[in-house]
């Protein structure tokens, strides 16, 4: 590969053009079909023919499109590497926001609208990375496959999971991959810096309950009232205290955060007080206390037509995540906690991940991270929710959340995602762009 040189200013340019005008595409999801990634697929594609790859532009829906690409490395023995980002995003109520949320505007070094940190900005470093390689004349050691996905705020049906079941051909020899969302910076408190790079994903089981009973008159006793049975069910499924679940994945992140906040712990002891050590983990503590455990939330209930029916059914959605492992723990719990009179079934249902966290792999993302900010850490987590490394991992790919960000103090990058004022800072771009190039060279 000869000698690695620098990114160019140009790339680091590009990377804040691209994020702005990704950005001023509305690809917004909501989950009802309606969504068009095509011209965001589009601008994409252009970008990476522009550098003398060939790009292909794929759909299972009309206007769903996904893009993939692969760069031949100078090793054809090695493994080849994905690197994936959606193209679609959450809907914004512009209202709310001190910006229009598809305007894309840079104001004092920052790049506002829906989709700067989730996760237009990464599309827009794959993209600036690529077409500065070009003008260098870099080649990787190993084949990069490059993929620019639909419908990861959704179900992934017309995005990741079409391309794992329908192209996998396009994937071969892929055995890891990096994509949403790690390698960002935590500030911890007393000037402790971290920088969480994502080796586990929860799996999703959104649930769909239904319960029965009679229907009949608001004014009369009934004592099979489907409302009441549904409403007893959903409070025992919020109430339920689920059990800590070490997975080695966040065993691992609770060593390295314990032992950055000088704490003398067994992790491995029997009695180890998860709860206890994260009350003693300040700020840092978020990284890891949604993934000790599974959870149940509700979130919808639909049920009746007029106040004075009682109706004969009555419908609740829940949205669960679990660790691997769990899975038949969290089936069984449900059925108790649902009780005889409440049937429940997986409205929606991905697995969980787990990734190691002393491959070669994690080491060379560590480093990349740590070469432009010596004085962060890199530490493991394992993600509450899910991404597109779900459905790649139908094809064998070991995932890592790997979009590297530099922010200031004060930021709030995980409050942003899904959030109001959504943004990212110009610097952020630029050091993800560095620390992207540096680890794909060196991958």
């Amino acid at each position: 590969m000869g000698e690695r040189t620098a990114v160019t200013d140009q790339a680091l340019d590009e990377v804040v053009a691209f994020t702005s005008e990704l950005i001023r595409i509305d690809t917004t999801n909501r989950g009802s079909g309606d969504c068009r990634e095509r011209p965001a697929a589009e601008y994409a594609a252009e970008k990476l023919a522009g550098t003398g790859l060939e790009p292909v532009l794929l759909e299972r829906t009309s206007g769903r499109t996904n893009v993939v690409a692969r760069i031949e490395g100078t090793d054809p023995s090695a493994d080849a590497l994905l690197v994936h980002g959606h193209l679609d995003v959450v809907p914004a109520e512009p209202a709310d926001w001190s910006v229009h949320p598809f305007s894309g505007e840079i104001r004092d070094g920052v790049v506002w609208g829906r989709g700067a940190v989730d996760m237009k900005d990464m599309d827009a470093m794959i993209l600036a990375v690529v077409r500065d390689w070009a003008r260098r004349g870099v080649r990787p050691r190993r084949d990069i496959v490059l993929a620019f996905t639909a419908d990861e705020e959704a179900s992934a049906a017309d995005g990741s999971g079409f391309l794992a079941d329908q192209h996998p051909a396009l994937f071969e020899g892929c055995t890891e991959g990096i994509g949403e969302s790690g390698a960002y910076t935590f500030h911890a408190g007393g000037g402790l810096t971290l920088y969480p790079v994502a080796a586990g994903e929860r799996g999703t089981a959104w649930l769909k309950l239904t319960a029965h009973g009679r229907a009949g008159h608001g004014s009369k006793v009934n004592d099979a009232n489907a409302v009441s049975r549904l409403a007893a069910a959903v409070s025992r499924i919020s109430d339920h205290p689920w059990p800590v679940r070490l997975t080695p994945t966040v065993r691992a992140a609770l060593a390295e955060l314990a032992a950055l906040h000088n704490l003398d712990i067994d992790i491995n002891a029997d009695d180890l007080d998860v709860d206890g050590l994260l009350g003693k983990l300040g700020p840092a503590a978020a990284l890891v206390e949604a993934t000790v455990r599974n959870t149940s939330n509700p979130t919808v209930l639909e049920a009746g037509y007029k106040v004075n029916v009682i109706p004969g059914h009555a419908i609740g959605f829940v949205d669960g995540r679990v660790l691997p492992g769990t899975e038949d723990e969290f089936r069984t719990t449900m059925d108790r906690l649902t009780g005889p009179d409440v049937d429940w079934e997986y409205h929606h249902r991905e697995i969980a991940l787990q990734a190691p966290v002393d491959s070669p792999t994690y080491r060379k993302l560590r480093a990349a991270v740590e070469r432009f900010d010596p004085d962060g850490h890199v530490v493991p987590y394992c993600m509450s929710g899910g991404t597109d490394a779900k459905q790649f991992s139908r094809l064998g790919i070991t995932g890592y959340g790997f979009s590297p960000l530099n922010l200031p103090a004060g930021f709030d990058y995980q409050a942003l995602f899904h959030g109001v004022d959504e943004r990212v800072p110009v610097d952020a771009l630029h050091f993800g762009v560095r620390v992207l190039d540096h680890y794909l060279q060196s991958a």
